[in-house]
């Protein structure tokens, strides 16, 4: 008796030890990723002032979303999944560092022109690196979300998830973005180079969590058409499932279409420089924080629908917000109550998604559901662009940079309209 209980002691540290080793590799990844997602964005805004050029660099990253999600799910349940992670981060440490490499090979950098590109050649190199880095991201998210359930009982998802959530933005938008403005002011190539060493160290922290991580014995083969009609054929059937990858989907496009026309905005409307620009990313990650953290306690207060309702139907307004904020203190205050409740959105439907999907099919399945969530950010990106571009010969610059805004609350009140009664339907079927 006392044998059994030491071992399941035992088994409950051994196990708590791989998470956190998990943990701390997924916020040294997302350390790198809040560094490079300020250093794209503004290294490219350095090369020109067209805010369609400016957007082609994260629609690079994000475009792998749309065409590789499938085959990483496809993958990532015929693979082991530490291993897959361990692959796509190693390509991504030798993306970034070639990154660095060209930038410190094309110093000092000539004025950006209005108009067209001040070094093409770094550009197309630069937009090379960034693809690379998001087909390895479409890998590697989709293996770690679907890795997670295999670490903690499913009684602990939304606490975990939560942990999780808080670790990747403390990191991806708390740390980052504010280290990214340092970096930059000492040293254009300097993010590239300090992202090489932080996921070199997550590789070395994922490296020790042993563990059986294949969704089914290495022998066993079968047609991949198959594998993904399986994958279809369970989403199709699960409504719920389906209404909370568009909705995300809706969501990041116009977030996305919000965040590309931040970076101008902030520079020529709100004279913002990189570091005050980092700080104010910084501060609404501070509420997404608080929004991964306090998800579990709104859950129990209001139930899941209610909770989704509420997030979905402040994204509008607050969007708004982030157009007539008059300077950055007011500009972060509002992008951490977006940040809030959109954690809040994100905690609650992941913990959904992971409970509803089987093991064997949770990586077709996550795959589809990305695809749809995370596919349409690209087109968020291109939409602002084109969206500033056009207005500006009509209604000035310093308004076009403000359509973006009002474009995306709008979409996102049309979505909240829809989405609210389906669902309260939909959750009120899971209870």
């Amino acid at each position: 008796m006392q044998t059994d209980l030491a071992s399941s002691m035992k088994n409950t540290l051994y196990d708590h030890r791989r998470f956190a080793r998990f943990i701390a590799a997924s916020g040294l990844t997302n350390l790198a990723d809040g560094i490079a997602v300020l250093a794209w964005a503004w290294i490219a805004s350095l090369l020109t002032r067209d805010a369609l050029w400016i957007a082609l660099v994260p629609i690079a990253l994000r475009l792998p979303w749309f065409l590789f999600a499938i085959p990483a799910g496809l993958v990532t349940d015929r693979v082991d999944r530490r291993r897959l992670i361990l692959v796509a981060d190693s390509v991504r440490v030798a993306a970034f560092m070639l990154a660095a490499l060209m930038l410190w090979l094309a110093m000092p950098l000539p004025p950006a022109p209005a108009r067209g590109l001040a070094q093409p050649g770094l550009f197309a190199g630069l937009m090379a690196s960034a693809l690379v880095v998001g087909v390895a991201e479409v890998f590697r998210d989709t293996a770690a979300q679907t890795l997670l359930p295999s670490l903690v009982p499913q009684a602990l998802l939304e606490r975990a998830n939560g942990r999780l959530w808080a670790v990747e933005i403390v990191g991806n938008a708390l740390l980052g973005p504010a280290l990214a403005a340092l970096l930059l002011g000492v040293y254009v190539a300097a993010p590239f180079a300090v992202n090489t060493a932080a996921i070199a160290l997550a590789l070395w922290l994922l490296s020790g969590v042993t563990g059986q991580f294949r969704a089914r014995p290495r022998g066993e083969n079968r047609r991949w058409r198959n594998e993904l009609a399986e994958g279809f054929g369970f989403l199709r059937q699960q409504e719920t499932l389906r209404l909370l990858a568009w909705v995300t989907g809706f969501w990041n496009l116009t977030f996305e279409m919000t965040m590309i026309a931040l970076i101008l905005h902030t520079q020529e409307n709100l004279g913002l420089n990189a570091f005050a620009y980092g700080l104010v990313l910084s501060a609404g990650a501070v509420g997404g924080i608080l929004g991964s953290m306090s998800a579990e306690r709104i859950l129990r207060r209001t139930g899941p629908a209610r909770a989704m309702q509420w997030s979905l139907a402040l994204t509008g307004p607050l969007f708004i917000g982030l157009a007539f904020a008059p300077g950055a203190v007011m500009l972060a205050l509002v992008l951490g109550v977006s940040e809030f409740w959109g954690l809040v959105w994100n905690t609650v439907s992941v913990s959904y998604r992971q409970r509803a999907v089987p093991d064997a099919l949770r990586g077709r399945v996550n795959s589809l559901y990305r695809m749809l969530a995370w596919g349409m950010m690209p087109l968020g990106m291109l939409l602002s662009g084109l969206a500033v571009r056009g207005a500006e010969g009509m209604v000035g610059r310093e308004t076009a940079l403000l359509l973006p805004f009002w474009l995306a609350a709008a979409i996102m009140a049309v979505v909240a309209a829809i989405a609210w009664p389906k669902l309260g339907a939909g959750f009120a079927q899971q209870g």
